[in-house]
């Protein structure tokens, strides 16, 4: 339920003729013109002099894009919650990942986006088993763990949870990926959002481990997992030549796929539908497991991934909100305090508050 980039096609990617190799050393981009499309200088310049006026529009459906991002990633705790009525935590997984890689398959299927030519689904065997990878550990595992988790605590308190992914993603991609290196003010940054964690699970509260604590830590392992995620892609994914749509289908539908054969274990089990339950399953599907993504790319192409990125702000406001306005939910004191920490962390880690330390890095 957070942001997520594509790559660059670089040297190393396999497949490619030393004329691939030129054309997909440049950004990723989706694209479904002919390759006869016009390369003058003149011929640019018409369609961008033409579509100037509609600048301002284009400009303000990203930005209402990006909303709706975080809007629906941010209620998709209260979904999960009034969902849980009538449905196992299994079935909660189950529908999302089924349903939103159907949606996204549908949308790959006809706008058939492709990378400077290139074929619209990766041919590399070896790439198919990457995202394998980041569909189990970025979707599979975190899913279930977020709906078994909501059993135990509330919605809101998930949704700060969930706030934890670039703390963790900032770990993972430094200390188990190697894949970045964090200067003394972003290890700060790490060291706050953890105090922040462990404040919101509050250990001096428990004297055993109920079942309250064991769904803060399966929220905090979801967390873990989508850092793990990013870090991962980050390391193996983010150099090979998928466009956006494609790479949400592939991590979403293989996702998708694999509670498919898990069925028998997951899903089959008595329902008790309702018209809320219905609606919160689509809507976790359909628009907050697919749509939504489609928009991620497209607000992610518009403002660059660090501004696409402070998503991850808007999502525990409006997942506290709507669990607090609608469901009745109240938060201890412990929560919003270290909700606060986790944000400090964040806003440090991701070099949006400097502190003047000493210049060293933590390689």
């Amino acid at each position: 339920m957070l942001p997520f980039t594509g790559g660059i096609r670089t040297l190393r990617s396999a497949g490619a003729d030393a004329g691939d190799r030129a054309r997909y050393s440049r950004q990723v981009t989706d694209s479904t013109a002919p390759r006869d499309a016009p390369t003058s200088a003149a011929a640019a310049a018409a369609p961008a002099r033409a579509s100037a006026p509609a600048e301002p529009a284009r400009r303000a459906l990203v930005a209402l894009q990006f909303l709706g991002m975080g809007v629906v990633w941010g209620s998709s705790f209260l979904f999960m919650k009034v969902a849980l009525v009538g449905v196992s935590f299994g079935q909660v997984a189950w529908s999302r990942l089924v349903l939103g890689g159907l949606t996204l398959g549908l949308i790959v299927l006809v706008t058939r986006p492709r990378v400077n030519g290139g074929p619209v689904l990766p041919r590399d065997a070896v790439v198919w088993l990457h995202f394998l990878v980041i569909a189990v550990s970025g979707c599979v595992v975190p899913h279930l763990l977020f709906a078994w988790a909501e059993q135990y605590v509330s919605s809101s308190l998930a949704s700060i949870y969930n706030a934890v992914t670039p703390i963790m993603t900032a770990l993972m991609a430094t200390l188990a990926f190697r894949v970045e290196r964090l200067g003394r003010g972003q290890v700060l940054g790490v060291v706050v959002g953890i105090a922040g964690v462990l404040v919101i699970i509050g250990p001096w509260r428990y004297a055993a481990l109920t079942g309250d604590l064991w769904g803060q830590l399966a929220c905090l392992g979801a967390a873990v997992c989508y850092g793990f995620t990013f870090g991962y892609t980050r390391r193996f994914l983010s150099g090979r030549p998928i466009a956006g749509a494609t790479f949400a289908f592939l991590n979403i539908g293989l996702g998708g796929a694999i509670m498919l054969l898990l069925t028998p274990v997951l899903a089959w089990h008595p329902v008790s539908l309702s018209p809320a339950i219905v609606l919160s399953l689509l809507t976790l599907g359909a628009l907050g497991t697919g749509l939504a993504y489609i928009w991620n790319i497209n607000v992610l192409r518009a403002w660059g991934p660090t501004n696409a990125s402070t998503v991850t702000y808007v999502t525990p406001v409006v997942g506290v909100a709507l669990g607090v306005l609608l469901l009745g939910e109240s938060l201890s004191w412990n929560e919003p305090l270290g909700a606060l920490l986790v944000l400090l962390g964040i806003l440090l880690a991701q070099k949006r508050i400097r502190v003047r330390l000493p210049h060293r890095v933590l390689a």
